[in-house]
């Protein structure tokens, strides 16, 4: 069982930034995919961005339109999401998630394990 803890949630003006970190709890990370995911209140959880095993491939949603980061450094068993430009509808519990496989993927069903999420305010 891997267990994720998220870090770095807060609240955050409108055009500001925020980096999230996501470490796995006992054990290393170098061996799982990740990816980031949100959710806001009334709607269904979203896919944000995803990075494979060795950090060398990522993929986004397209509404991140080049303000989002994922980022992972192995070394240090952390996975990262740097966001830029944030906007009030980017408000949401973000979670991390994570696979022992070397591709991540969009689907939420792709991934294993869970973080417990942490808020992301966004104030106008």
């Amino acid at each position: 069982q891997v267990q994720l803890v998220e870090s770095g949630g807060g609240l955050v003006q409108a055009g500001g930034s925020l980096r999230l970190s996501c470490a796995p709890s006992g054990r290393t990370f170098s061996d799982y995919a990740a990816g980031w995911f949100r959710q806001a209140p009334g709607k269904e959880r979203e896919f944000i961005a995803g990075i494979n095993w060795s950090g060398g491939t990522t993929f986004y949603a397209n509404f991140v339109k080049g303000r989002f980061t994922i980022s992972r450094d192995n070394a240090k068993s952390t996975v990262y999401l740097q966001m830029n430009s944030l906007k009030p509808e980017d408000t949401a519990v973000y979670y991390c998630a994570a696979s022992p496989t070397y591709w991540s993927t969009s689907r939420s069903d792709g991934y294993a394990y869970w973080g417990q999420g942490t808020q992301v305010t966004v104030s106008s």
